[in-house]
């Protein structure tokens, strides 16, 4: 405040700042009288949230990217150097206040890549690079075939054991019927 009490100055303004500021002026002769004034403080965009996606080919897909900017930041979307518009390429851009969503309706192999997200207002501009990636069905398959394999051999290898520890002769065709049985009870 200053010597006359008659002003208020912010100097290195930053967006913490922002908010509702009261001034009160009282005296002993009247009640006081209290006058609120707004400080907005204008920024660049900054990037919050940029987070990397993993969907499988065919299936719905989503980028998102979000920006704390006063003004509030536009968005555009980019894959490598080409500009991504809504409604192009089964892509749809979806812009909710601070968040702008990258929406792929039907994941395909060539829509894998690097995305970036840039933000940008009266104050400036900034990016963000987001990864769309596959997850990859054939590794969990593996993975399952895998598992599935060894509960086959666990099943033929049970029925086995079972054959030679009763000291009967158990005829393998049984052995692999038990096992197809099994193979069939997990799939």
């Amino acid at each position: 405040v200053g010597d006359e009490g008659e002003h208020l100055e912010l100097t290195a303004v930053t967006k913490e700042e922002s908010g509702s500021y009261e001034c009160i002026a009282s005296n002993d002769i009247s009640s006081p009288d209290i006058r609120t004034v707004q400080v907005t403080v204008n920024y660049p965009p900054f990037i919050s949230k940029a987070r990397s996606t993993g969907t499988p080919v065919g299936q719905k897909g989503v980028l998102q990217c979000e920006a704390s900017a006063v003004p509030r930041a536009d968005f555009e979307w980019y894959k490598e150097d080409r500009r991504l518009f809504n409604g192009l390429n089964g892509v749809k851009i979806e812009n909710q206040g601070k968040q702008s969503m990258l929406v792929f309706f039907n994941v395909s192999e060539e829509d894998y890549g690097n995305y970036t997200c840039v933000a940008m207002n009266t104050m400036g501009m900034t990016n963000a690079s987001i990864i769309l990636y596959g997850k990859n069905k054939m590794l969990v398959n593996c993975v399952r075939n895998y598992c599935n394999l060894i509960f086959k051999w666990k099943a033929f290898t049970l029925c086995m054991l079972a054959a030679v520890q009763r000291k009967k002769k158990k005829s393998p065709t049984l052995c692999y019927a038990v096992l197809y049985l099994f193979i069939s009870a997990i799939h």
